[in-house]
């Protein structure tokens, strides 16, 4: 095969859950198929590794300093949700129970990973939530165990500032992920959410 070949296919296994075949078959329908498609989806990841960064607030994907719903001024201040991910945020964002503002760690804690407190941007949500404005900040990790161990961690680090801390209620699936639960559940869960 060609070199540029096995290099298309190996940055497609970069891709999560994309073993060696798919990669494979993936290069070849582009190629063969799709070559249209494969010079757009070019030109997209171009622009958004160009473009896309974080949000100076709330470390969310954005492609201005501030995002949209950070910027917006209809958004209650004094509520800040933790996230592990943007998929998660947009979760909660279609659930259209949740009116304040985020944060997004881009991760969880995870030792055997190599995951710690400084991977997650702690120091600045630890500004963001002592701020005189946020009243209470609510912990939505996943409810899986490196999820609950960040939660707590957050929680700690929050009530010894003094802040009220909450957690989504449970209704979320344990070991399940924001990603893939229904927008009904996770409308209960953050109507439902309690002290943490």
């Amino acid at each position: 095969m060609s070199r540029s070949l096995d290099f298309l296919t190996e940055a497609l296994r970069r891709l999560p859950g994309v073993g060696p075949k798919s990669a494979q078959r993936m290069a070849f329908h582009l190629l063969q198929h799709d070559r249209e498609g494969a010079a757009m989806l070019s030109r997209a990841l171009y622009q958004a590794v160009d473009t896309v960064h974080h949000c100076a607030m709330c470390n969310t994907f954005a492609d201005t300093e501030v995002c949209e719903l950070c910027a917006d001024e209809s958004r209650d201040r004094t509520l800040l949700c933790v996230v592990e991910t943007p998929a998660d945020q947009m979760m909660i964002e279609q659930t259209l129970t949740y009116k304040g503002l985020y944060f997004v760690l881009m991760g969880r804690l995870s030792p055997l990973d190599g995951i710690g407190p400084r991977d997650l941007h702690l120091d600045k949500l630890i500004g963001r939530a002592a701020d005189g404005v946020v009243n209470e900040v609510v912990l939505a990790t996943n409810f899986t165990n490196e999820g609950e161990a960040t939660a707590h961690y957050i929680s700690e680090m929050l009530k010894a500032r003094g802040l009220k801390v909450s957690r989504l209620a449970r209704g979320v699936p344990v070991g399940g992920e924001l990603e893939y639960v229904d927008a009904g559940t996770i409308a209960r869960a953050m109507l439902d959410r309690r002290s943490a």
